[in-house]
């Protein structure tokens, strides 16, 4: 006995847009999720130090930490680019280590971030170091943190805020 099969139906246009409209979106939803992939790879989060010291992110991820660097912290190894200070939100700090040559504008009192990674030994190793700009500028993360922290102090040495005299934030 040999079986017979009904005859297909063939694809109607309904159909066949609706298999479209289905392949379109899988792929469209394929290539979001690899561009949000390599975004969540180059992200790079700023935290003060309080929020340092709360969260603990892991220790392969680059992070930017800012802050003011601690006035008498700041010590360079001898014949070396090897630096070591601390960056301070008022409330608690973090000991930072760079190897490198250090922007002009960066002194003790004042504004800095600090690109890097947090070591095991709980020492921040920076890559990369950026200080202010003028008297008036301070980083707009910096500003805003000391702020939430309630350790701003507007006429504070290199806390001049993330604004000048007109109030308008400055430029880095």
């Amino acid at each position: 006995m040999s079986q017979t099969r009904p005859p297909r139906r063939p694809l109607t246009a309904k159909r066949r847009r609706l298999y479209l409209l289905l392949a379109a979106g899988l792929t469209l939803g394929g290539a979001a999720a690899l561009i949000l992939n390599a975004f969540q790879d180059s992200l790079v989060f700023f935290l003060t130090p309080t929020e340092l010291k709360a969260k603990a992110p892991p220790r392969d991820r680059v992070i930017r930490i800012g802050g003011l660097v601690e006035e008498g912290s700041w010590r360079k190894a001898e014949g070396g680019l090897q630096v070591r200070f601390a960056i301070t939100d008022l409330t608690n700090r973090v000991e930072v280590t760079y190897r490198g040559i250090l922007p002009d504008l960066f002194r003790e009192g004042q504004g800095v971030v600090a690109q890097g990674r947090m070591g095991t030994d709980g020492v921040f190793a920076a890559q990369e170091v950026l200080a202010k700009h003028d008297e008036t500028y301070m980083p707009k993360e910096v500003a805003d943190a000391l702020k939430k922290s309630g350790q701003w102090k507007p006429g504070q040495k290199g806390a001049a805020g993330a604004g000048g005299k007109d109030g308008k934030a400055g430029k880095p």
